[in-house]
């Protein structure tokens, strides 16, 4: 047996707390930061433009344009709405609902045949 061998401690594969936090570690590298897409011209709110005072919640034909093709209410970002119309929108969207005027999901649509005035 050697001198040396015997009076050092054996040496640790795991890295020290400093030697740590300073080694970058074996996982994925970050992704290069992608610029969002710019829109043209913002859109203008339809109820501020045709100086509606009142959401018609029996108004189905003006209702389902905001309405995306599964029966969820679109973002104001996709439609152009204000923030009061697309409140009052959200409003009259659901009361038209509850009165089956408009339907709640895509299965309805499907077992109705379309969205309008049931007769």
């Amino acid at each position: 047996m050697a001198t040396g061998e015997a009076t050092r401690p054996e040496e640790s594969t795991q890295p020290s707390p400093a030697e740590h936090q300073t080694t970058v570690g074996p996982g994925p590298a970050p992704r290069p930061r992608r610029e969002r897409p710019r829109y043209g011209r913002r859109r203008v709110c339809t109820f501020c433009a045709d100086h509606v005072k009142l959401i018609d919640y029996k108004d189905v034909e003006r209702l389902r344009r905001f309405l995306s093709d599964r029966g969820k209410i679109e973002p104001r970002r996709k439609t152009g709405t204000c923030a009061k119309h697309q409140r009052r929108l959200a409003l009259a969207l659901k009361r038209a609902r509850h009165l089956a005027l408009v339907p709640y999901a895509v299965g309805h649509i499907r077992i109705s045949g379309g969205v309008g005035i049931r007769g």
